[in-house]
């Protein structure tokens, strides 16, 4: 059950560091609900976002049936870096939520793929699901070297606990919107703390899939 216990830490560390913003993007829209948009096209619309940020994420699962899982193992350089990056940009005053809102008006209906989704979705749960995937940057280059390093069975239990946190996140965020205070503290600090979840959960990487021992090994022997 080791493993098991495993899994769950890796997948709900991933989640947080890679979900942050998103609190604070359903932290708007709950903040916006009114008869026309509701909370159940917030819900919908953060589900089918993640769920297209999954399956471009699956390619490193795929990847890693052939490749050595000791050298996929060096993508966990890519969670180091983006939390390294973030770091760096901790003095900046940058506005992500309003950076995330003008990608969206940038996204155009006629792109195939959300097409199709706009055929069958309401425009308020697309508008959703557009936020999440232009927002989802740091979500894939986290979890496609998660997903690269990962057995099958890892893998099902990172998918069960991404889409039962993405149920959490919208609870908190909608909780969040009823409390200006918490808001205001995640929104302030929050950004400071997941740097280091991100770098840290690289480091398990780089460890959890041996490449730091051959890595070792290398040097010793040169």
């Amino acid at each position: 059950m080791h493993w098991f216990l495993a899994a769950i830490i890796t997948a709900t560390t991933a989640f947080v560091a890679s979900n942050l913003d998103d609190v604070i993007v359903l932290m708007l829209f709950f903040s916006q609900t009114n008869a026309i948009f509701r909370r159940r096209h917030i819900v919908c619309g953060q589900y089918l976002g993640f769920t297209l940020i999954i399956i471009a994420s699956l390619p490193g699962y795929f990847g890693g049936l052939f490749l050595p899982r000791k050298w996929l193992g060096l993508l966990g350089l890519l969670p180091i870096a983006i939390g390294i990056g973030r770091l760096a940009q901790l003095n900046k005053d940058e506005k992500e939520v309003q950076t995330v809102t003008d990608e969206l008006k940038q996204i155009s209906l006629n792109t195939p793929i959300l097409s199709v989704i706009a055929s069958i979705l309401s425009p308020q749960t697309y508008k959703v699901a557009a936020i999440t995937l232009a927002n989802s940057g740091d979500n894939i280059g986290i979890y496609i070297p998660i997903f690269a390093s990962s057995h099958s069975q890892d893998l099902e239990v990172f998918l069960v606990v991404f889409f039962l946190l993405v149920g959490v996140w919208c609870y908190i965020a909608y909780q969040l919107s009823r409390h200006p205070i918490i808001a205001h503290v995640l929104t302030h600090y929050g950004h400071a703390i997941v740097p280091f979840f991100l770098i840290g959960l690289g480091i398990y990487i780089l460890q959890d899939s041996g490449t730091l021992t051959a890595l070792l090994g290398l040097l010793h022997t040169s």
